[in-house]
């Protein structure tokens, strides 16, 4: 069975980006002398799963930054190819939430790294998260593309650990109810 976990950010109100999907007012407060767990989180997933505005955003960096394999869920990029690039690193497919875990299943992955807030967002819905690590950055930013959209149910949370930075950053550890 392949689980699928989330590492993210947002600001104290919400927002893992502005509407235009600059994250400058959080790579603002990165400070590299603090720690805040991404290699121990990472270290035993097997591969990355993002959305289309996640993979647009992370092509502006100076450099790909992940060494694990990655799957874009698009609709709009499924079937276009892969810049020369990144093959072998990234591929793209137009499957569901659930479709996407099963393939990634047969294909004997366990634990995946979701990052992206619709997709994180899809698969919530779908109950397919098992726990979230979620960073607060003390800053308001008033408006933009918020972590948690709309939902038809409640999703219950389960605190594991909570850990404040010098820096005022707050990360939260949750297990996802059932």
């Amino acid at each position: 069975m392949t689980t699928a976990h989330v590492f993210i950010a947002t600001s104290l109100d919400g927002y893992i980006a502005r509407h235009d999907g600059d994250i400058e007012w959080l790579l603002q407060r990165d400070d590299p002398n603090e720690d805040h767990g991404y290699n121990d989180f990472i270290a035993d997933k097997e591969m990355i799963i993002m959305g289309r505005g996640c993979y647009e955003k992370v092509l502006t960096f100076d450099s790909w930054p992940y060494a694990l394999p990655v799957l874009v869920l698009s609709k709009q990029l499924a079937g276009t190819p892969v810049p020369e690039a990144l093959q072998g690193k990234v591929r793209f497919a137009d499957l569901a939430p659930g479709a996407a875990m099963e393939l990634l299943a047969r294909e004997g992955v366990r634990r995946v790294y979701l990052d992206g807030g619709q997709l994180v967002q899809s698969f919530l819905r779908e109950g397919l998260v098992a726990d979230m690590v979620v960073t607060t950055v003390p800053v308001l930013i008033g408006g933009g593309r918020s972590l948690f959209g709309a939902l038809d149910r409640d999703i219950g949370l389960q605190l594991m650990s909570s850990k404040a930075f010098a820096s005022g950053l707050v990360q939260s550890t949750y297990r996802v109810a059932a």
